[in-house]
C-alpha cells in the first residue's frame, strides 16, 4: 500500500473517529446525570472496574514490551484487548453512576487537594485520549506504521496515566462507599 492510499484508507474512519470523541463524553456526560428508580444499586462495581483500570495499564506495558522485542502479533491482541478493557470499564463506570449516587471524598487537609488533582486530571485525559486511541488504532490497522509509532508515543503515556489513575481514584475514595 502505498502513502496515497494509506491516507485514503485512514480518511475513511476520521468521521467515525470524531464522532466518538465526541459523542463518548458526551453521552458519558447525560447518562452520568440519569438515575434510574427502584433499581438496586450497582455496588460491587467499583472495584470491578477499578481493576480493569490496572488490568488495563498492564496490558499496556505488555503491549510496549511486545512491540520493543518486535512481537507484532502480540503487540495487537494485547492492544485490542486493552481497547476492550476500557470499554468493558465505561459500561460498568456509567452503569454504576446511573443506579448510585455519588460518593463524596471524605479527606481533609493536602490529601483532599491531591485526590481532586489525580481525579480532574483523570477525567480531563480520559476525554482527550479518546481521540488518540482511536487514531493510534486506526493507523496500525491501515498499516500506517510509521505515522502509528508517532501518535503511540503520545497516546500510551495519557492512556497509561488514565488507567493508573483510575485506579489510584479508587483507592483513595473506596473508605467513603456507603
Amino acid at each position: 500500500m502505498n502513502n496515497s492510499e494509506k491516507i485514503l484508507d485512514e480518511k475513511k474512519y476520521n468521521k467515525l473517529i470524531v464522532i466518538l470523541s465526541i459523542a463518548i463524553p458526551v453521552v458519558v456526560a447525560i447518562l452520568f446525570g440519569v438515575k434510574i428508580p427502584n433499581v438496586e444499586p450497582l455496588s460491587f462495581l467499583p472495584p470491578i472496574y477499578a481493576t480493569i483500570n490496572g488490568l488495563t495499564a498492564i496490558i499496556l506495558v505488555f503491549a510496549l514490551i511486545a512491540i520493543k522485542n518486535k512481537n507484532l502479533v502480540l503487540h495487537e491482541n494485547l492492544m485490542t484487548t486493552a481497547i476492550w478493557c476500557s470499554a468493558v470499564f465505561l459500561v460498568m463506570y456509567v452503569a454504576y453512576h446511573m443506579t448510585s449516587d455519588s460518593t463524596k471524598f471524605g479527606g481533609e487537609g493536602v490529601i483532599k487537594y491531591i485526590y481532586y488533582f489525580i481525579l480532574i486530571t483523570h477525567i480531563l485525559l480520559s476525554i482527550i485520549v479518546i481521540p488518540f486511541v482511536l487514531i493510534t488504532y486506526v493507523r496500525a490497522i491501515t498499516n500506517n506504521i510509521e505515522k502509528h509509532k508517532k501518535i503511540a508515543k503520545i497516546t500510551f503515556p495519557l492512556w497509561f496515566y488514565v488507567a493508573v489513575t483510575g485506579v489510584m481514584v479508587y483507592i483513595m475514595i473506596s473508605p467513603y462507599y456507603v
